[in-house]
């Protein structure tokens, strides 16, 4: 049976489970919205323990990536990932996520050439195109701003 590559398409295209688009939003944007409102809370602890802005801020971040290493580690993050989708991914939380399944993934072949050599497999890009994208806009802005 021979078939051009459009008829192959529209055939995947008749298989394929049709996405709940407002449904995958909805939560998305819930689930989202409890991870900023967490840090927000967070946030807010630090200052009223006596750290100045900046450093609350700092440890806002770090209390955060801590708490989504260890749902990671107890396999509660890709739980909560499958309902919420890119809301889990967006924050911070997704890139400790990144980071830590990898290495949780690939520990059995040593800490070396296992974990800590597939440890950023996956976040390693974010890191170099982050690194790259702030390096342009922070030209641009000192262009404008010459």
């Amino acid at each position: 049976m021979h078939i051009t590559n459009q008829e192959y398409n529209k055939y995947v295209a008749s298989l394929a489970k049709k996405s709940p688009i407002w449904k995958d939003l909805l939560c998305s944007f819930l689930i989202g919205g409890t991870i900023c409102a967490l840090g927000q809370l967070i946030l807010n602890g630090w200052g009223e323990l006596g750290l100045d802005k900046d450093a609350a801020g700092t440890a806002t971040a770090i209390s955060l990536v801590f708490l989504s290493a260890v749902l990671t580690g107890l396999s509660w993050y890709d739980d909560i990932a499958k309902i919420a989708g890119a809301g889990t991914i967006v924050p911070i939380t997704g890139f400790a996520n990144a980071v830590v399944s990898p290495a949780i993934e690939f520990k059995a072949e040593g800490f070396v050439t296992g974990m800590a050599a597939k440890m950023f497999t996956i976040a390693g890009p974010v890191i170099v195109y982050g690194m790259t994208a702030s390096v342009v806009y922070g030209l641009i802005y000192w262009l404008c701003t010459r």
